[in-house]
């Protein structure tokens, strides 16, 4: 049963990897989440805490991240908290398919609703503040680097802690 398990867990590691870089899709928590499983499965050992303590630390530097990389990548291009807002609120309704302007649905639906979504609220948000296209366009660009980078930064974060798991938990120590 155990052998099943871990298998099963390592496939949702898997699956939480991808969801690290794909918005719509859970991430670092199914890892975390995995990583917990394990441990309460065993009873604790030393082999399935540690990994079990770096899931979740890397869970909190996850969601740091998630919110901080737009927030940088806005500020380093010069956007207002109209353009910030703007964002947030773009990236909400790009992510749940509310935006008319981005009409695909399926897998990348929500990856496609999250970039186009954050890009049109902080034109949106910029314009409204500043009427200036060339600045709320360069609002909208910052946002989106932003918001790529912190994806890789968590998509590191998430093969990492999945390394750290295999190497702890390898063949269930």
């Amino acid at each position: 049963m155990l052998f099943y398990l871990y298998w099963v867990l390592i496939f949702v590691m898997l699956f939480g990897i991808v969801g690290a870089v794909v918005p719509g899709i859970p991430g670092i928590s199914l890892i975390a989440g995995s990583a917990v499983v394990w441990a309460i499965s065993n009873s604790f050992p030393q082999s399935a805490v540690i990994p079990m303590i770096v899931a979740l630390v890397i869970l909190v530097l996850g969601i740091a991240v998630d919110f901080l990389a737009g927030y940088f990548g806005a500020k380093q291009a010069g956007a207002s908290n109209w353009g910030q807002i703007g964002a947030v609120v773009g990236m909400l309704l790009g992510i749940f398919g509310f935006l008319p302007l981005v009409p695909l649905g399926g897998p990348l639906g929500p990856l496609v609703g999250l970039i186009c979504g954050s890009a049109i609220g902080a034109i949106v948000g910029e314009l409204l503040y500043r009427r200036d296209l060339l600045i709320a366009l360069k609002a909208a660009l910052g946002i989106i680097v932003g918001t790529v980078v912190g994806n890789v930064i968590q998509g590191i974060l998430a093969i990492a802690s999945v390394v750290v798991f295999v190497v702890f938990t390898w063949p269930y120590r």
